[in-house]
């Protein structure tokens, strides 16, 4: 049922996307030639080079949306998420589109109409998208088109998939209960929805209710207790999604692999690999540069300012721990005075800490002792956006608390992240930070990347968490 809902809403959004791309063209071909908002000095092109362009769009613009991720069958996390990925698809495509027509020699493309259609597509695009996921929302929320699912198991997982299709019904699925052995949970009311009755009952629930989909989220350790309720499922002709009990084991997104012919979960898998690693790392590459170039004055500032109030060192380099837990030195300005662990020994900066210096104050504040970084993802210990690397002492202690964790090393630790830009620093609870850590790695894209940047530009003089 949810694969058929994701094919027929991928295939949809391939035809609206292209045909809403050769609106874009024919409008800036109108645009510019037409309505003349610079003075054209050739004469009027013929149009029909940029008809030929309509077959060459519908084999780029698919492909590059396809490995940017907006073909996925379901929208993104919010629409300016969205709007930023088909920005980012677009001048991709753009740059495809470009380098094809520049070994084309028989007709000159306006480079203007070209950078209007780019402009105009994404426009376009983003409402386009915006109102096809609403009508679709419609489409797949109507009576005619639902099917009724229950879940057999009211535990924590059993829930977790409750949960999941009450709050996506563009799949089309009603819950209508579950089934649970455990007699105190009958006749109970869990993530808004009854417990009818236990496993025995299936059959004749299944009939009462008019059941279409099982959901078998049951733990491992009644893997028998599965087994017999497919059997039973069988003769029923329903959909059959069973949801493995790994939670446990896993803290980050699973995918399913092909071991010649056996199918095998991966635990481990994130967005952020092969390809997209590069393209992060160059993306790193590229923005520290630029701004180690542009902020220079300021570090040179800063650099006086902390040397003159007490004639200390000017850097503060600390052990932390990143990528796969690897150690390295991070690089900070000095915030606090000369040696200040020597008594105390490693802790966590307090609100008003004595051993702060004023400039320092100063500079955590406002997080620009956080500038020096730059050079620690120059030469790749760190990331511009990811989780804040701890120190070894402080992650030991973590990861007896938090198993989940060190999965948080699975990337390079960053200057800013998710949890910063949602005020999750310093004295914040470690469990929350944890869990947008995690988050972040799991929805990993570009485009996110970009967001948590223009959020930390925003929002970094304002964390209620800062000291």
């Amino acid at each position: 049922m949810i694969g058929d809902t994701l094919r027929i809403n991928r295939a949809l959004l391939v035809v609206t996307d292209l045909l809403v791309t050769y609106a874009a063209l024919l409008t800036a071909f109108y645009v510019r030639f037409t309505i003349e908002i610079l003075p054209v000095t050739k004469g009027v092109p013929p149009f029909g080079p940029y008809l030929a362009l309509f077959p060459i769009i519908a084999l780029i613009w698919p492909v590059v949306f396809y490995f940017r991720g907006l073909l996925r069958g379901r929208p993104l996390r919010s629409r300016v998420e969205e709007c930023v990925a088909v920005a980012i698809a677009v001048a991709l495509a753009m740059v495809v589109l470009a380098a094809g027509l520049g070994f084309y020699r028989e007709f000159t493309y306006s480079r203007l109409t070209l950078g209007i259609f780019a402009v105009l597509d994404v426009v376009f695009l983003c409402l386009a998208r915006i109102v096809f996921w609403a009508v679709m929302a419609r489409v797949w929320a109507s009576s005619k088109r639902r099917r009724r699912a229950l879940i057999a198991g009211a535990g924590e997982l059993g829930q977790m998939v409750a949960e999941k299709l009450l709050a996506h019904r563009e799949l089309g699925l009603d819950l209508v209960g579950f089934l649970d052995d455990d007699p105190g949970k009958t006749g109970a009311r869990l993530a808004g929805a009854p417990v009818l009755g236990n496993l025995d009952d299936f059959e004749r629930i299944a009939q009462e209710h008019r059941i279409d989909t099982l959901w078998v989220a049951l733990p491992l350790g009644v893997q028998h207790k599965t087994v017999r309720l497919l059997k039973r499922a069988e003769p029923l002709l329903m959909d059959v999604r069973v949801v493995p009990d790994l939670l446990q084991y896993f803290a980050l997104h699973a995918g399913v692999e092909d071991l010649d012919g056996i199918p095998v979960i991966n635990l481990t898998q994130i967005p952020l690999a092969g390809w997209y690693r590069l393209l992060k790392r160059g993306f790193d590459l590229v923005g520290s540069a630029l701004a180690l170039l542009l902020l220079w004055p300021v570090f040179l500032l800063i650099a006086v300012a902390v040397f003159w109030e007490d004639r200390g060192p000017i850097f503060f380099r600390q052990l932390r721990m990143g990528l796969d837990g690897k150690p390295f030195l991070i690089l900070k300005f000095r915030t606090m005075v000369p040696n200040a662990e020597e008594v105390t020994g490693p802790r966590f900066a307090a609100r008003r800490d004595p051993r702060v210096t004023k400039v320092g104050a100063f500079l955590r504040r406002y997080s620009l002792d956080e500038l020096p970084q730059l050079v620690n993802v120059l030469k790749g210990d760190m990331s511009l956006v990811g989780p804040r690397p701890e120190r070894p002492e402080f992650v030991a202690r973590f990861r007896e608390r938090y198993p989940e964790y060190m999965s948080r090393h699975r990337v390079r630790s960053g200057i800013t992240g998710w949890a910063q830009v949602n005020d999750l620093r310093g004295q914040s609870s470690i469990r929350k930070r944890i869990a947008h850590d995690l988050y972040y790695i799991d929805n990993w894209s570009l485009g996110f990347d970009l967001k948590i940047i223009w959020l930390t530009l925003l929002r970094f003089w304002r964390h209620r968490h800062a000291y």
